[in-house]
């Protein structure tokens, strides 16, 4: 293990049986629930729990980098309705599997989260919506969630208080749009996936109309850890940006030496984790690229990344997001027009089909971009795709689906624009061929 580690998370991640309630309360599991339950009852009242969490620094660590404890805060307090608590475990950015570990291997972690997120906000009621195809996360969380029933964490009058929450796994079909929390919503609810529009935001009418919390696996596995050793602490184990508090699962992949889920403060630069985390590149060749956050956040050069900062504030300054913290490394040998077509094919296959500028436009992406693939692009193709992709974002589309089209595919033509240009057939023949076949 690395020194620049740390393990808060996962510090129970590879004993054996740590997937199983007997071993995560004998590592201090529960203690969180029970703390805010009955050992200091009179100070964790709900208004101080999400204090502590404001105070932490936690932002959403699915993607979208939101304060937690400001989100809670915006569930209303006087209503007669239900309350309800997501917990989206619905990973599907391509380069991200750091979810599935807490899922398959370190359950307890975030349903006791759970359970105190729904105390603090008076919610009896929470769904875990896994993806489709975790079918072993979903038994694992499946046998978890019977033995915190069994163990009297879930249920009526948790823990002979006053206090009762239950919990309800949902199988997804696989849909990578069900990562929106509006999309997961209506899936939930047992209808197509498509995205709602904002507002109503879900804290004021979310699932059947009612307050609703959602929040990622990650998050929430955050929360037991906070409240034991309290938000300052947490906060303090960044290294950067007094806005990026804590430590951060990432999942790292591509052409180095150890891919894997490692968790580490943040704030490190981009460049230690991928050379003394990580094992620096493979077969010693150059480093040329990195995705810093899953797919859809734009690329970063090898000089770039060499200058960047693994929180959302140095992100932001390099011209990019954090995202889910899934970094792809590429080396000399990645051609880039192959890896934009792909990246293209995806969002092309998982556009849910709700608005037109993303429906058509990522068929459009995809279909020019497979021109240079197929190397019987034209000098205006290149052109063309840039100006066409502003017309599928900047809110053109209820969810940020365009957008994240446009900032997977357009960095990558823009800072390599070389490679698409070694690609463009110079018989007009071809050209008005394929132009007039692809209207």
């Amino acid at each position: 293990m690395s020194s620049l580690e740390k393990r808060i998370l996962l510090k129970d991640w590879g004993k054996n049986n740590c997937h199983t309630i007997e071993v995560y309360e004998e590592e201090g599991g529960y203690t969180a629930l029970k703390k805010v339950l009955i050992d200091e009852k009179d100070k964790w009242t709900s208004e101080n729990i999400i204090e502590e969490v404001k105070i932490s620094g936690l932002r959403g660590r699915g993607g979208a980098g939101f304060p937690t404890g400001l989100k809670w805060s915006f569930i209303p307090k006087d209503t007669d309705k239900p309350k309800y608590l997501i917990c989206n475990a619905d990973e599907g950015e391509p380069g991200t599997f750091k979810d599935r570990v807490l899922l398959e291997d370190l359950p307890h972690g975030f349903i006791e989260g759970m359970i105190i997120a729904g105390i603090a906000l008076g919610s009896k009621q929470g769904y875990i919506y896994l993806r489709g195809e975790f079918y072993k996360p979903w038994q694992r969380v499946e046998e978890a969630i019977k033995d915190a029933y069994n163990k009297g964490y879930l249920g009526d009058n948790i823990l002979g208080t006053k206090h009762s929450f239950h919990l309800t796994t949902y199988r997804g079909a696989g849909a990578y749009i069900c990562g929106e929390e509006t999309a997961l919503i209506e899936s939930l609810e047992g209808k197509r996936g498509h995205p709602r529009l904002k507002p109503p935001f879900p804290a004021v009418e979310g699932l059947y109309k009612c307050p609703t919390v959602v929040n990622n696996v990650e998050t929430y596995a955050a929360i037991p850890h906070i409240i034991i050793n309290g938000g300052k602490w947490y906060a303090n184990l960044g290294q950067g940006s007094e806005k990026s508090g804590g430590t951060k699962l990432f999942s790292i992949s591509g052409h180095i030496n150890k891919p894997g889920v490692y968790e580490l403060p943040m704030g490190l630069p981009l460049i230690d984790i991928i050379e003394k985390v990580t094992g620096g590149i493979k077969g010693d060749k150059k480093l040329k690229a990195v995705i810093p956050g899953g797919s859809s956040t734009p690329i970063l050069t090898a000089q770039e990344a060499k200058k960047a900062i693994m929180d959302y504030e140095g992100m932001a300054e390099a011209g990019t997001f954090l995202g889910s913290g899934a970094v792809i490394v590429l080396d000399e040998t990645t051609d880039m027009v192959e890896l934009a077509y792909r990246v293209a094919y995806f969002y092309d296959h998982e556009s849910c089909g709700q608005c037109t500028p993303c429906r058509e436009g990522t068929r459009w992406v995809k279909n020019i971009l497979k021109r240079f693939k197929d190397r019987i692009g034209s000098a205006d193709d290149l052109d063309t795709l840039c100006d066409f992709s502003e017309y599928m974002s900047n809110g053109a589309t209820i969810c940020p689906f365009g957008d994240a089209v446009k900032m997977a595919v357009i960095p990558i033509v823009k800072k390599f624009r070389e490679e698409f240009e070694a690609r463009i057939d110079k018989t007009e023949k071809v050209h008005e061929k394929i132009s007039i076949g692809d209207r």
